[in-house]
């Protein structure tokens, strides 16, 4: 008998659905026509055991326990979903074969890897599991899915990286939350300081940009701007660019802090002969920007919509699990295998029918351009996330659902449009021994920017190399003259701009987003940043919008309006820990590491050694008198004593 283990039920369903028929459905499970069974995990059914499983003595928190570190690690099941672990065991244990179909993820592979691993299966079964990565739930997709089985030994990499994650969390989250308790406790804090891995350096991000903010003190800097006539009358303008003899009027971003130097300049250039020194043109091109990851389309739905990063997966569930729209979206990829290529016009006609807004644009894609989307060296368990084939009346969807369907489709689309081309100009010149430099972009063909080309999208906004609407470049002028090396022009006048520096912007969800994806900007150690690829970032696809409900839920972050912001006992935290708990350097070197674990390039042991040590480091950091300032914060939980009746006894 074939056991087919799927990470849920609804995958299960749907897997059932391209099985022989007819089914006998029972508790847990499905039972097809040829003997075959097919099952399912409902999430994690197994889950860290708590200290005191290892050791009775820790059921009482104290500081000389710490750090706790089991020698072998123990999983426990989880109370809610004991019946479907019994109903798995024996359908384990009487089956032949299993196949694995958990979902197509570091965090899906672990999660019936686990659960075999927990029944002991016997090494000779265990070697012969096959792997089914299933990315679409509709019908077709999922027989293409089981015809290409592959061995699930394929994927150990994957499954010891997320076991790492989770054993690294474990480790970090329970021995520094319970030092950070004690301490507070003596300090005169009420309650539980949670501390983790990943949420407390972004909860530092946070407090960090919150006081750069409240810090920040504004200063007065000048632009000079040149008004020039060619000789044939046109004109246009060109800012100054101060020489190395100016630097000590100058802020570290090279602004011009003294505005009698800015007039001094804006003086002597009136009506003063301008020599070009260079003029540069270049015809460009932007390709389309790739499909959507979940990362990417958080940012852009949070920007477009105003949607929190947990709305926008909960939808994305909905539209892959509910409506079968959409692959499998909990995706950290944004490529797509070229054998999908022969699906293009199936997903197209489909969106289409699901989308009407785009109809037009599906009329005029051109499905036989490659875009470089398609590369199969990129794949590894996932795709990026595109709509499927499947057709559905559009009125079935919620306006949330139907935006992010919107999103995803357009992004799919763009790949069959041709390259945005534009004409980038720049010229130098000479007036009065100082230099001056004007700029301008000038688009050529719209390419795949014209899906974008909505009134909705425009409100003085481009859209930026990745498709995300950004604010014009102030500074680029619409056209320049055709002019050559050594022509001599006039300054008819000179502009002199009174500017402010204005202080960094509070995080919003799409910010805070791209700052976990992007961690390595807010990396401090430069031989760290090094190692950081631009892939790299604070915890996974699956678990950043969770971290950030988290930090919410824990009240040390709120929301004011769209900006996210810390609350005063997130801040007191932050300002209690050592700083290096509170930086995301070491967590985002270690999400390099568990990177690496997945393609084999670092094992389980050094990863973890490497944490160990670096935990036996900073508990000694952690001093009570650091946690003064959160005296007399929290709430300290109370309970109510439990009534027993008291049975009398014959005697």
């Amino acid at each position: 008998m074939i056991l087919y283990i799927a990470e849920k039920p609804s995958l299960g369903r749907a897997l059932a659905e391209a099985l022989p028929k007819p089914h006998k459905k029972q508790d847990g499970c499905i039972h097809l026509a040829n003997g075959d069974v097919v099952s399912w995990c409902i999430g994690h059914l197994l889950e860290q055991a708590e200290p005191d499983a290892y050791d009775d003595a820790y059921k009482k928190w104290r500081l000389e326990h710490l750090p706790i570190t089991p020698d072998v690690w123990k999983l426990i099941p989880k109370t809610q979903t004991r019946k479907q672990l019994t109903v798995l065991r024996k359908l384990v244990k009487e089956s032949t074969q299993i196949v694995h179909v958990g979902d197509p993820d570091r965090e899906g592979q672990l999660l019936v890897d686990e659960v075999i691993n927990y029944f002991k299966v016997s090494a000779r079964k265990k070697k012969t599991v096959q792997r089914c990565l299933i990315n679409d739930l509709n019908l077709p997709a999922v027989t293409r899915a089981l015809n290409t089985l592959r061995s699930n030994k394929e994927f150990i990499p994957l499954s010891t990286s997320a076991l790492a994650r989770s054993r690294a969390d474990w480790l970090y989250g329970m021995n520094m939350t319970r030092l950070c308790t004690i301490q507070g406790s003596k300090a005169g804090y009420n309650g539980v300081l949670s501390v983790g891995r990943v949420q407390t350096p972004l909860l530092g991000l946070v407090v960090t940009r919150d006081l750069e903010i409240e810090n920040f003190i504004s200063k007065d800097y000048y632009q000079v701007w040149a008004h020039l006539t060619t000789s044939q009358n046109e004109t246009f303008k060109a800012k100054w660019l101060p020489s190395e003899t100016c630097l000590p009027y100058q802020d570290d971003e090279g602004r011009v802090l003294s505005r009698s130097l800015a007039e001094n300049v804006a003086r002597r250039i009136k009506g003063q002969p301008a020599t070009v020194l260079s003029c540069l043109q270049k015809r460009k091109q932007q390709p389309a920007p790739l499909p959507y990851n979940l990362s990417s389309l958080q940012i852009d739905a949070a920007k477009r919509f105003t949607m929190s990063a947990k709305q926008v997966l909960d939808t994305c569930q909905s539209l892959y699990e509910k409506h079968k729209l959409i692959t499998y979206p909990r995706s950290d990829c944004r490529f797509l295998p070229t054998e999908h290529l022969k699906q293009a016009n199936a997903v197209t006609s489909a969106i289409s029918f699901v989308c009407n807004k785009l109809s037009t644009s599906v009329s005029e894609a051109d499905l036989s351009l490659v875009s470089k989307t398609w590369n199969d060296k990129k794949i590894e368990a996932h795709h990026a996330i595109i709509p499927t084939a499947r057709k559905l009346d559009a009125t079935r969807l919620n306006p949330f659902e139907a935006n992010i369907y919107e999103l995803i489709a357009r992004q799919y689309l763009i790949q069959f449009y041709p390259a945005y081309q534009f004409e980038e100009k720049q010229i130098t010149l000479e007036i009065a021994g100082g230099h001056f430099i004007a700029k301008a972009k000038q688009p050529l063909e719209p390419g795949w920017k014209k899906l974008f080309e909505k009134k909705s999208d425009s409100k003085k906004n481009n859209l930026n190399s990745d498709g995300n609407l950004e604010l014009q470049d102030s500074e680029l002028q619409k056209s320049l003259p055709s002019l050559s090396k050594g022509d001599v022009l006039t300054c008819e006048d000179a502009s002199l701009l009174d500017k402010q520096t204005t202080p960094p912007k509070y995080f919003t969800d799409a910010t805070l987003l791209a700052a976990m994806t992007g961690i390595g900007r807010y990396v401090k150690k430069p031989e760290i940043r090094k190692i950081l690829r631009e892939t790299d970032g604070l915890g996974t696809e699956a678990t950043r919008a969770g971290i950030i409900e988290l930090l919410f839920n824990r009240q040390y972050l709120k929301r004011q309006g769209k900006q996210i912001v810390s609350t005063l006992i997130g801040r007191k935290l932050i300002s209690s820990l050592p700083e290096t708990a509170t930086l995301p350097d070491m967590t985002a070197q270690w999400e390099s590491q568990l990177s690496a674990i997945s393609q084999s390039q670092m094992s389980y042991q050094d990863f973890m050694s490497g944490l160990l040590g670096r935990l036996n480091e900073l508990i000694p950091l952690v001093d009570s008198g650091e946690f003064s300032a959160l005296k007399g914060e929290g709430e300290r939980k109370t309970f109510k004593k439990k009534k027993y009746n008291k049975k009398k006894t014959k005697k």
